[in-house]
């Protein structure tokens, strides 16, 4: 039997359903089999439950039906997967995506630390016969809880400039530090991250190269009375890797110069930090040059989780999957021991 630790706060789950319940259900009551507050609790626990796909939330619900009877009737037990399709392809992502963030919200109140802003395109979302590009996602993930607050979905990677402000605005970030790579060292993005009371901590590479020379300019020539560092060691699956970890202050060089006039600012500049790295696995080593601006005064000690952003914010691992947002889990054979089963070809949909 599978282990529902995981589920074990009840009176987070039943606040679930009364999140759920706020979505109107347009069909006629006494046709109905299966309440929409009780498909959407099955959804919501069995992709939690590392169900992939729907027939995997079926077997799932199936197996622990008295679990799930627990919260609501469930009198005719559990729709059929195709069933289940049908009637999720029919929701608006929009406020089922409102609902299940204000339940998250409700039952993770504390205060965010740290929030890290990134895009991921989706695999086998694409349609070559149609021409449907692949479907490209910009999570926000916050890092301490790890826990996603939320996604934009956009079909160019190119239109994350103007989907990170859209996502900003719909979260509360009051008072964390978000930090996004170099696609979001923007002066628009930067404003809406201060306009949601909250500090950026963005990358910068060669799409603001005038900035970027100017960081490296400075930390090769800077005075060691401006300048913070300090050094990190991370041993990793036979990899080792020395980082230096650099910051500054003094940033009224950046204030006194426009690339022309008329030039966007970073709003409330007030650290450039580099951080430098050597990586060593066997008898390769490799070297690497990152740098950073903030609206937060940070130190270097402060900087330190700067190198696992990234990974941190792809290890969230979310996609959408028939219009509600799902958490990617272990592949079958990871999860199982062997290959997915054999599965029965499913009838035609229920009219329920």
């Amino acid at each position: 039997m599978e282990d529902l630790s995981a589920f074990s706060g009840k009176p987070r789950l039943r606040a679930l359903l009364d999140h759920f319940g706020k979505i109107k259900d347009t069909r006629q009551a006494w046709k109905v089999a299966y309440p929409l507050r009780e498909v959407l609790f099955l959804v919501v626990c069995g992709t939690i439950a590392s169900g992939d796909d729907y027939d995997d939330i079926v077997d799932w619900g199936t197996a622990h039906l008295s679990f799930l009877r627990g919260f609501a009737e469930f009198h005719f037990g559990i729709p059929c997967a195709d069933w289940l399709r049908c009637v999720m392809n029919r929701i608006n992502p929009e406020l089922f995506m409102d609902c299940f963030t204000a339940w998250v919200a409700e039952c993770w109140p504390d205060k965010l630390d740290l929030v890290a802003i990134d895009g991921k395109t989706s695999r086998r979302s694409h349609n070559h016969k149609t021409g449907q590009k692949a479907l490209h996602l910009v999570s926000a993930f916050a890092t301490n809880s790890r826990l996603v607050l939320g996604q934009e979905a956009v079909f160019e990677k190119s239109n994350e400039i103007t989907a990170i402000p859209a996502l900003v605005e719909r979260l509360d970030l009051t008072g964390a530090l978000v930090s996004i790579d170099a696609m979001g060292a923007n002066p628009t993005i930067a404003q809406s991250i201060l306009d949601a009371e909250a500090d950026y901590l963005l990358a910068v590479k060669d799409n603001q190269p005038t900035l970027h020379a100017d960081i490296e300019s400075y930390f090769d020539t800077a005075p060691p009375a401006e300048v913070e560092r300090v050094e990190t060691v991370g041993k990793d699956h036979g990899r080792l890797e020395v980082r230096n970890h650099t910051v500054s202050h003094v940033v009224d060089w950046y204030a006194a110069e426009r690339a022309y006039p008329g030039a966007p600012r970073f709003a409330k500049l007030t650290t450039i930090a580099m951080v430098e790295s050597r990586i060593e696995r066997g008898d390769k080593i490799a070297t690497e040059r990152r740098s950073y601006i903030s609206s937060r005064a940070l130190s270097a000690a402060g900087t330190r989780p700067l190198g696992y952003r990234k990974q941190a914010a792809l290890g969230s691992r979310c996609h959408f999957q028939g219009g509600f947002i799902a958490i990617a889990r272990r592949p079958w054979r990871q999860k199982h021991g062997c290959g997915p089963p054999l599965r029965p070809q499913s009838g035609a949909p229920s009219r329920r």
